[in-house]
């Protein structure tokens, strides 16, 4: 008799045990599976000799059942559970309607992990509510029509984190360097309505906010402003100034004056539509765009004059706040601000150092702006200095048709992450079995990547037009595809990596910031920027080497794993994995120190990276401040400090509020703990945060210990 097996629709299929072999063998190799020579094919003949004795046509799932518990039977858990999870996904990808729970729990305020997954999102919001309902459909979209059983399986186990599943459908991207010089030199357009060239300073601040939410709009990630383009308009409405005053009061000198006076009345409202048109206006994405300025000083620049003007006003305003709906001058998380440390502002006798001195007391106060160093940038950059896309993405030099290095109008495409405490508690001490594992998960990594250049390689330049068609990344014309941005090295796609210190100290027993943990950390480095460099030879796609900032990743793997694995001492007891190199956040080591080490990992993490410390509050002791900043301009690319920035609107209290024993947000004067009446700013990741943050992140800040 010809032995059948009953397909899941019923249809009865000749019986094959090599299909069986095969299964099991996708199962071995998958990302959480443990490959034994042989094994596959000795169950698959046990199973064929088992129905073959039986007499009887088995089903789909009565096969799948007796592989699974024959994979026990020989000792491979590892990969029962694959396989499991495997049929999991492949019955999840035949649904038709999975979201029901997930959307109804954002509605009914019950999914939390959704909810507090971003810090400046309020899930309470309607329109916020709305783009994460839409981002619930996405992702099991994703997962069901777009995306592999098995990258599906490897992000649902842990293995690694698709980020921004719930926007990958669409055909948009992660984050940019805004080109806005070329935008306000040449004009725009919005909404099909063009924007001329401004002929002032303010017209060109509304018109640089207007173009931010256009931007924010029609992509996930962060944005960049190199401030310094400006200084040419600072000096146009300086022009228009003069020529009236001259005209009203016939003297040059009292003109002078005059025009200066008016000037300065320019720069102030134009940089306070900045501040309150960020901070006020709410994207298609919910929120308000994720955008940084870039202030650096160019002794080359013709408008360094103006361009120092602008930084001076940016750092005034931020100094003093923004008012809160109590009418209390508060810290607003954005924009966020980077100050450029270079010679002429880092050393007292420095043409520009009043605004280093200023730009210290504002992180005293606010926490921004954060530093690069000029210094080390350059070394790391080919001579380089330029901005981080948004919070701490860094594109790689790339040179046009002219020869001439272009950082501005490029972009990147998308992350996925790495989840390296699993794969060393799978290793189990074995640092071979680490690099083992650690080699066959990184491929399911640069498969990810390819899918998004995949997905947006057939996208043409109507999809976004003011990224595509007017000049904030290119200047295409309609219906022209975005694919030459995707390749050779203009646009980038990220590896992403967390938990360098549980790693280590699962393979070593120690921290990596011990000599002989910070080995095996530098292994691991080393084997990730030699991974992105083939795969870049490979598939002419950029890769880069990017230090996640994990915002909610750091509880969601932890939390994975210790389900998994159970409660492991300084691993997943903690509720959260440390975020890609930095030092874990327990433990007691001096700023400087600390910038010191993580300075090493910068070097090699030049597609992202970002190191902070823990301050008091140094309002009173700015000089130890201006320490910390001179020692990052000599010895560490990107840095900034973490302090308290909060406010009670119940009882006025202007402090520190800290967890109670609850794990809730506690006004330390009225015991007020309702976060609607609360304001708790912390840096979240290279952001600020102030809506608050998912059980992992809230402990991981909970745990920071002081620097200094």
């Amino acid at each position: 008799m010809t032995l059948e097996l009953i397909k899941r629709n019923g249809e009865k299929v000749k019986f094959d045990s090599k299909k069986i072999e095969i299964a099991i063998e996708k199962a071995m190799n998958s990302s959480s599976g443990i490959f034994v020579e042989g094994q596959a094919k000795k169950i698959s003949d046990e199973i064929k000799e088992m129905a073959e004795e039986l007499n009887e046509t088995l089903s789909i799932y009565e096969i799948e059942e007796k592989v699974y518990y024959k994979l026990i039977e020989n000792n491979n858990p590892a990969t029962a559970r694959a396989y499991e999870n495997y049929k999991a996904v492949q019955s999840f990808k035949r649904e038709q309607n999975t979201t029901d729970n997930e959307i109804l729990g954002l509605i009914n305020q019950t999914n939390l992990d959704v909810m507090n997954e971003n810090s400046n999102k309020n899930a309470v919001i309607a329109s916020t509510q709305r783009d994460l309902i839409a981002g619930e459909v996405s992702k099991d979209i994703a997962k069901r029509k777009m995306i592999p059983a098995d990258l599906v399986e490897a992000h649902d186990y842990g293995a690694i984190h698709i980020h921004d599943l719930d926007y990958i459908i669409q055909p948009i991207f992660n984050c940019c360097l805004v080109n806005i010089k070329d935008m306000l030199d040449k004009g725009t357009v919005v909404n099909g309505k063009m924007i001329e060239t401004p002929k002032s300073f303010q017209v060109a601040c509304n018109i640089m906010t207007q173009i931010i939410a256009q931007i924010a709009s029609n992509q996930y990630g962060g944005q960049s402003i190199d401030i310094s383009f400006l200084g040419k308009y600072l000096r146009i409405s300086y022009d228009k100034n003069i020529s009236l005053a001259l005209e009203i009061l016939g003297d040059i000198e009292l003109a002078e004056k005059m025009a200066t006076k008016m000037t300065k009345k320019d720069l102030e409202s134009g940089i306070q539509t900045i501040q309150y048109q960020i901070n006020t206006l709410m994207t298609s994405n919910g929120q308000a765009p994720f955008v940084t300025l870039f202030m650096h000083i160019k002794d080359n620049d013709p408008y360094v004059e103006e361009t120092a003007q602008i930084i001076e006003e940016i750092l005034k305003q931020r100094i003093k706040g923004i008012k809160n709906e109590a009418g209390v001058y508060v810290t607003p998380a954005f924009p966020k601000l980077i100050y450029v440390l270079d010679e002429n502002n880092v050393n007292k006798d420095s043409e520009y150092y009043y605004l280093t001195s200023l730009a210290i007391r504002c992180t005293a106060k606010r926490m921004y702006p954060d530093y690069i160093s000029a210094k080390k940038m350059k070394v790391n950059y080919e001579g380089n200095v330029f901005s981080p896309m948004g919070c701490r993405a860094f594109l790689p030099p790339w040179q046009n048709e002219k020869g001439q290095y272009q950082f501005e109008g490029r972009f990147n495409i998308g992350a996925c992450s790495i989840n390296l405490p699993q794969i060393a508690i799978l290793a189990n001490g074995d640092e071979n079995k680490f690099f083992d594992i650690l080699k066959k998960r990184l491929e399911l990594v640069r498969r990810v990547g390819m899918i998004r250049y995949d997905h947006l390689k057939n996208v043409t330049s109507d999809s976004s037009p003011i990224h595509w068609q007017h000049g904030a990344i290119a200047r295409l014309g309609k219906h022209e595809s975005i694919e030459p941005l995707l390749k050779n090295g203009y646009s980038t796609v990220s590896l992403g990596y967390i938990g360098i210190y549980e790693a280590t100290f699962l393979t070593k027993g120690v921290s990596h910031t011990d000599p002989k943990g910070y080995e095996f950390a530098m292994k691991i480095m080393d084997y990730l920027n030699n991974a992105v460099q083939s795969w870049t030879k490979k598939d002419s796609i950029r890769f880069t080497l990017y230090a996640t900032p994990a915002e909610s990743l750091t509880h969601r793997f932890c939390q994975i794993d210790r389900d998994r694995f159970g409660v492991i001492e300084n691993v997943t007891d903690k509720e959260f994995y440390t975020n890609s190199f930095h030092v874990d956040v327990r433990e007691d080591i001096s700023a400087f120190e600390k910038f010191t080490f993580e300075s090493k990992f910068q070097d090699r993490s030049t597609g992202g990276c970002i190191s902070y410390v823990e301050i008091p509050n140094m309002n009173h002791n700015l000089a130890a401040l201006e320490s910390l900043v001179k020692y990052i301009y000599d010895n560490i690319q990107y840095a900034e400090f973490n302090t308290k920035s909060d406010y009670c609107s119940e009882c006025g209290f202007d402090g520190e509020i800290k967890l109670n024993d609850n794990d809730q947000w506690q006004c330390p004067q009225c015991g007020n703990t309702d976060k609607a009446r609360l304001t708790v700013v912390r840096r979240t990741c290279g952001y600020l945060g102030e809506n608050f943050w998912n059980e992992g992140r809230t402990q991981e800040i909970n745990n920071r210990v002081l620097h200094i």
